[in-house]
């Protein structure tokens, strides 16, 4: 019998799966399957990247519950594997930015019905200085919002949460200003920057990405933004509306299809990779690694934005 690894993260966002490990159960093996369930205890043993790896051969199937974070952490386990299982992805977290772009539902009973019996897809996955992220990396003003805001607050308020500590630390960020050199496939460019990101996901922090050109996940680039530092409030204003329109030809904004990247700047600059903390560097290399991994998807998968 076939075995069907089950990673639940019980403090991500509602926590559904926790009640309905049953319906998990029962499901997988309606399939044929034989459910293994571990919960994710961080700062334990029993986190996605270990469990995974004990495990390694000895399934084709790895199912997880949580948030993007949760995500991040199963695509580290998963990448290390030598034989890489189908992922099954049931959203809970409070903002689920790439499983939104992956179409995927976060009504706990399609999305497990998703999760076990859907459509493999295989999408372009990120590594940066030897981690690897879904679907986004980022470093400047709002990056840190994701992982500084406390998990109750984002279990109570949701995405409200993420608004709330942006709006606390607003203008600590909106001062930030980083200077960097950026050596991409086809061109470079230095300056201070308030704001960058390499990313493959259709929304970021549960808005929709400004942008005119078409956003794939399976075609071997990412997405690089990169936003000037404001010299003042004339400047920010033009900023602000030229995201609103999704303006990627303004002076201020770098708009760029890529498959390698490096940053370079002149202090240690901290990253944030699918909303967790990525770590500091001087130096940061991102490379997009084509048809990575596989997740469950409904089939009529959202490939691309007009």
């Amino acid at each position: 019998m076939k075995k069907t690894l089950v990673l639940i993260n019980s403090t991500a966002g509602t926590g559904k799966a926790v009640s309905g490990i049953m319906e998990i159960v029962t499901k997988i093996a309606k399939k044929g399957n034989d459910p293994i369930i571990y919960p994710i205890i961080p700062g334990t043993g029993l986190v996605s990247e270990n469990i995974l790896k004990q495990h390694d051969g000895e399934t084709d199937h790895v199912i997880c519950s949580g948030g993007d974070g949760t995500l991040n952490h199963v695509l580290q386990g998963v990448m290390m594997m030598k034989n890489k299982p189908v992922i099954g992805y049931i959203p809970s977290g409070s903002t689920n930015d790439f499983a939104a772009s992956l179409g995927l539902t976060t009504d706990f009973y399609q999305a497990l019905d998703i999760a076990v019996n859907g459509k493999p897809f295989a999408y372009d996955a990120g590594i940066m200085n030897g981690k690897y992220f879904n679907y986004i990396a980022a470093f400047g003003a709002f990056s840190a919002v994701s992982y500084a805001t406390k998990q109750q607050l984002k279990n109570i308020f949701g995405h409200a949460a993420y608004i709330l500590t942006a709006a606390a630390e607003l203008q600590q960020n909106i001062s930030y200003s980083c200077h960097m050199k950026i050596e991409a496939d086809s061109f470079e460019e230095e300056d201070d920057y308030v704001f960058g990101a390499v990313f493959n996901s259709l929304s970021v922090a549960g808005m929709k990405v400004p942008v005119t050109e078409k956003i794939r996940l399976n075609d071997g680039k990412m997405e690089l933004v990169l936003i000037k530092s404001p010299k003042n409030f004339q400047e920010l204003h033009f900023i602000l509306n030229d995201m609103t329109r999704g303006n990627v030809d303004s002076p201020y904004i770098t708009f760029r299809q890529i498959k390698n990247v490096r940053f370079i700047s002149d202090e240690n600059t901290a990253w944030s990779l699918d909303g967790e903390f990525g770590g500091k560097s001087s130096i940061a290399e991102i490379s997009v690694i084509p048809a990575a991994v596989s997740i469950c998807t409904p089939g009529s998968i959202i490939l691309y934005e007009d």
